[in-house]
């Protein structure tokens, strides 16, 4: 299926590898000109390179911490007028919420909601002036389904969430549109850490411990990053302008829910 976005130019931010490198790289197989983010520059330039050689698409690494104004403004420096941009952002560790400081809750409030906000800020007016803008926001399925432990970062990203419904309806004239992305359980190392971590805790092993997560999966596995990669690249597409203000749970079938 043509997207009808080649040509255009995007931003994705924390692509150097997981579900953000999955968004660039289907970005890039659309046609896409791509701005790839992250934090070390060794693990970016490759992602950036592999991309660039598997695609033929013009690809630029910005080694930058966004949450930052200065991060902000080289990723800008280097796609002035991006026609798509994709947030996201690492989520704090699981934490008793007991345990959390007050700059704790400040630093991931900025991570997961603000730096978002901002970078919107800065690339929307161009976007309704040109009558076109994608904008697609990586957040999590615990705002739908909150997780004892995930307190910060679901009530972070459920605040973004609910910021941007309102601005999602003031801009959808002009063909711009803004809409989220809920993943799941998807193969990356984020969630390789995290069985980890529960292994640990349980004293069984790390296959014990993705068996049972899987087990509690309706899909019986974890997502494929490539399968995220390719819905974020259609929400972005020509054919998405009637998508917007909208949550995309991509889970497996994990959240119990009709609506």
């Amino acid at each position: 299926m043509d997207l009808g976005i080649a040509g255009r130019k995007a931003i994705v931010c924390a692509s150097s590898r997981g579900l953000g490198k999955a968004c660039a790289r289907a970005l890039a197989e659309a046609g896409c000109e791509v701005v790839m983010n992250g934090r070390s520059a060794a693990t970016l330039e490759a992602a950036a390179a592999e991309i660039a050689k598997a695609t033929g698409a013009k690809v630029t690494a910005v080694a930058a911490d966004v949450a930052t104004p200065q991060g902000q403004e080289a990723l800008l420096a280097a796609c002035p007028a991006p026609d798509i941009l994709i947030n996201n952002n690492g989520g704090p560790p699981f934490r008793d919420f007991r345990e959390l400081t007050r700059q704790q809750m400040i630093d991931g409030v900025v991570a997961n909601m603000i730096v978002a906000v901002e970078l919107i800020q800065k690339v929307i007016d161009p976007m309704t002036s040109r009558k076109f803008g994608r904008i697609v926001n990586i957040t999590s399925g615990s705002v739908k389904m909150p997780l004892a432990g995930l307190d910060l970062s679901s009530g972070a990203r459920a605040g973004l969430t609910a910021f941007l419904g309102g601005i999602a309806r003031s801009v959808a004239s002009s063909n711009v549109t803004i809409n989220n992305i809920l993943p799941g359980a998807f193969d990356t190392d984020r969630l390789r850490g995290g069985l980890s971590k529960t292994a640990e805790q349980k004293r069984i092993s790390v296959e014990e411990a993705a068996k049972a997560r899987r087990a509690a999966i309706p899909a019986k596995r974890f997502g494929e990053p490539a399968e995220f990669g390719d819905a974020c690249a259609f929400l972005c597409s020509a054919q998405a302008g009637y998508i917007t203000g909208q949550n995309l749970l991509i889970d497996g079938g994990t959240f119990n829910g009709a609506f």
